[in-house]
């Protein structure tokens, strides 16, 4: 124990000494992320809650031959302005995006409705544009509903109930939870966490080994007279502890930057708590093994620095692709991907979010699981360690 509490405070004290280094890796992963999460997130929910509030400036052609639809539109908070002179001026134009949706009435509209045949409207848009979709629906849920209540009219008048056109009356009946509705934006945050804990140690697992190969301070250290397991053994450790301390300043950041996006006008409570945020490093945690000796690993087969960075690179997504897999397919957890590290956390995070109660069992075996595959992963480099070659 005491070579390896030797090694590991020689690391540690070599990456403090390197403070861009450090600045780099314990700053901007851990802090950039969650901000640039916040930022996307809080500008798309206050875009989207401003547009439901504010009106909508609709341009319409042929306004004059729907006297009463544009009055209708009018009480919906839609503002009915001038269109472009004809229909290829409206496709033209929203082309190239002077105008996000233009409708269109043709003089016939008010001859087919007094003779009960579908009057037609075109809706011109863009669909490859998400502010033009926005409004676009807004447009479109307002004409249908103006159809609707017509229909429902014409039936009252020849003394028939709307409701013949109902047959089903079908009620959604939410069993969500607030807590549970912001899984659905926070449900990648493992992601997020994963990625700033691998950050964390990357630079120092790195340097030092195929940054000590490089240097040819490797030579003389595997010479010392004591056994190399305990040298990668505190190595490893060195890399754990930087990934530990990366991991909490995330988690940390993350509990702070929620508090300012406007979850709760979506019906969003997120349960990231201070609480939580302790369960979280807790479950995480174990993980920093799998990084740090994965890393080590990898950068013991190559032979210069940015050699090592670009493998070492690649492999700081391998963790991150099951949890982007699970995000689509909406896995449940169970007992078996708990075997799964980066997955397990994952399930186990959002299960959290949700203010679900913990499944001890799946806890269990999700950092038992975690930390024998970083044991075992941590033994292969201290068997690579023990041979001769590593130096060549």
């Amino acid at each position: 124990m005491k070579t390896i509490i030797t090694v590991f405070m020689k690391e540690v004290v070599d990456n403090f000494r390197d403070r861009r280094t450090l600045m780099s890796a314990l700053l901007m992963g851990p802090l950039f992320g969650p901000i640039l999460f916040a930022f996307v997130i809080n500008l798309s929910l206050k875009q989207s809650l401003s547009n439901a509030d504010e009106s909508l400036d609709l341009p319409v052609i042929g306004s004059e031959h729907a006297p009463n639809l544009m009055s209708y539109l009018e009480s919906n908070n839609i503002v009915i302005v001038d269109g472009p002179e004809s229909r290829s001026a409206a496709i033209d134009g929203v082309a190239n995006g002077e105008h996000d949706v233009v409708v269109l009435i043709p003089d016939t509209f008010g001859e087919n409705l007094a003779n009960m045949v579908p009057a037609t409207i075109e809706v011109i848009t863009d669909q490859a544009n998400t502010q033009a979709e926005r409004e676009t629906r807004r447009a479109t849920r307002a004409l249908r509903s103006y159809g609707q209540e017509l229909a429902a009219m014409r039936l009252t008048v020849r003394g028939v109930s709307p409701m013949i056109m109902r047959p089903l009356n079908v009620d959604e009946v939410d069993v969500s939870t607030p807590s549970g509705r912001s899984a659905i934006l926070l449900g990648m945050l493992s992601y997020f966490f994963i990625f700033a804990l691998l950050t964390g140690g990357m630079n120092l697992a790195i340097d030092s080994t195929a940054g000590e190969r490089e240097r040819g301070s490797l030579e003389p250290l595997l010479c010392l007279p004591v056994k190399r397991d305990h040298l990668i053994y505190g190595k490893i450790l060195a890399a754990c502890l930087f990934m530990a301390i990366s991991l909490s300043l995330s988690l940390t950041c993350f509990h702070f930057t929620l508090k300012f996006m406007p979850l709760q006008e979506l019906g969003m409570t997120p349960n990231f708590g201070p609480s939580v945020v302790l369960i979280a490093f807790l479950l995480l945690v174990p993980f920093a093994l799998v990084g740090a000796s994965l890393m080590t690993l990898v950068a013991s087969f190559t032979k210069s620095f940015k050699e090592a960075q670009t493998w070492v690179s690649v492999v700081l997504l391998a963790p991150t692709m099951p949890i982007l897999v699970v995000s689509i397919l909406m896995v449940r957890p169970s007992t078996l991907l708990m075997f799964v590290p980066s997955l397990s956390q994952h399930l186990l995070l959002v299960g959290l979010i949700k203010n679900e109660p913990l499944n001890m069992l799946h806890v269990a075996v999700s950092v038992g699981a975690t930390l024998i595959v970083g044991a075992l992963l941590t033994w292969v480099c201290a068997r690579l360690y023990r041979r001769e070659g590593l130096l060549g």
